[in-house]
């Protein structure tokens, strides 16, 4: 074994990726239970590691030597053999959090910081926050003196960054606080990664606080450890290009837009183009109940069919890299916009109400007068939610072309 990450649960890992940008060296993940761990050290088979939950601190503890910020932090994440056999273990989150704040534009100064979580993450940022001038940084835990129950007490707080995996895949979609509690609230950042955007970062957009999730600390601790493991040679320069590549290969793309304006036809024909999966959630709808979605409004009402909707969307938005179809009227619930959100990039695909298809759609076929109701109630929704807006020309392929362009504008 050349380098690896150590991990307790590896499955979703991007790291594998994100080296294979940084070096020519071999990269595996591995597995340890707790009671494996001083095995795998005493066997000493490894030129460097990685070390994610719940191994951090132990792994401080088994080397010979550590950095500074190791030492302050109590935390490793990267352990390299040094050419005499002994082990020197550095606290490469420190940089990558740093760079992940600094990026955002949030200034620790001055301000009034809660680090929501107490285990390993949370030490890494509790000690940047102070380096970097906060004026108080307290820690919220589950059983603390200062918790969820009396956060409310902290309501003057500046800045907050999330060390729970509250939000996290798979249980996308759970919210840690409620941002209408912090009225002087300036920044928000989330270690997160999967989604790459959490409710806590769709709340803090919609306030117009700047926010930031976790993947450019993950990327930058990466290029940190990997000049340990490329014998000093300085990768960071390309972080900022790892960054947008992981994201785009991440990020679904999802079509929004009212019943009839071509969702299913131009996703379709962008997801050939670009080698993606296709999913329409009108298409998992009928799948799961075994009916028509005419025949569903038919037999057992709009609610009903709105709860399956929700349960469809919820999982197609929980994967990656996939062109999503929805439903017109997917955004009218907040869940639902949220799950499209949370890992893609939303595109409003916007048509003329007088060029709309009606035919099998159960609630465009009540008239154009119905139609044009319609769109004015859910245009503020489609907007809310979409990323970018693009225009329906009468050629599906002229507008999957201007959708493609418009993702290379914004990465």
């Amino acid at each position: 074994m050349e380098i690896a990450l150590i991990g307790r649960k590896l499955g979703h890992s991007l790291s594998p990726e994100i080296h294979e940008y940084l070096g020519n060296y071999k990269y595996e993940l591995c597995e340890l239970e707790p009671e494996e761990l001083d095995g795998f050290f005493s066997r000493g088979d490894f030129r460097g590691l990685n070390v994610t939950i719940p191994y951090k601190p132990e792994a401080a503890r088994r080397c010979d030597k550590l950095s500074e910020f190791a030492q302050r932090i109590g935390c490793v994440n990267t352990v390299i053999r040094s050419n005499d056999g002994t082990l020197f273990g550095d606290n490469t989150d420190y940089y990558g959090f740093t760079y992940m704040a600094s990026r955002a534009g949030i200034d620790f100064s001055g301000k009034k910081t809660l680090i929501l979580g107490s285990g390993g993450a949370s030490m890494t940022a509790r000690t940047v926050a102070g380096d970097l001038g906060a004026r108080e940084v307290i820690v919220i835990s589950r059983s603390g003196e200062d918790n969820y129950g009396n956060i409310d007490r902290h309501s003057d707080a500046e800045i907050i960054v999330n060390c729970t995996p509250v939000g996290m895949f798979p249980n996308n979609g759970e919210r840690i606080v409620d941002l209408g509690m912090f009225p002087k609230l300036e920044g928000v950042l989330d270690m997160i990664y999967n989604p790459l955007r959490t409710p806590l970062l769709i709340d803090a957009a919609d306030r117009g606080i700047k926010n930031s999730n976790g993947l450019s600390m993950l990327v930058a601790q990466a290029a940190k450890s990997a000049e340990y493991f490329r014998r000093n040679e300085n990768r960071r320069a390309d972080m900022e290009y790892i960054c947008r590549e992981i994201e785009n290969k991440q990020r679904n793309i999802v079509l929004i837009g009212m019943p009839g304006c071509g969702k299913t036809t131009v996703g379709r024909l962008l997801a050939r183009e670009l080698g993606r999966i296709f999913i329409d959630t009108d298409d998992g709808i009928e799948t799961a109940s075994g009916k028509s979605i005419p025949e569903i409004f038919s037999t057992e009402g709009e609610k009903a069919f709105r709860d399956l909707e929700s349960k469809v969307v919820y999982e197609a938005g929980k994967g990656s890299g996939a062109v999503i179809s929805t439903g017109g009227g997917a955004i009218l619930r907040r869940e639902n916009r949220e799950a499209l959100m949370g890992n893609s990039v939303v595109v409003f695909l916007e048509r003329p109400v007088t060029d709309l298809a009606t035919h099998g759609r159960p609630l465009s076929e009540k008239g154009r007068e119905a139609i044009e109701k319609m769109y004015t109630e859910r245009l503020p929704l489609y907007k809310k939610t979409a990323d970018v807006t693009v225009r329906v020309g009468s050629e599906p392929r002229i507008t999957a072309a201007s959708i493609i362009n418009k993702l290379e504008e914004t990465r």
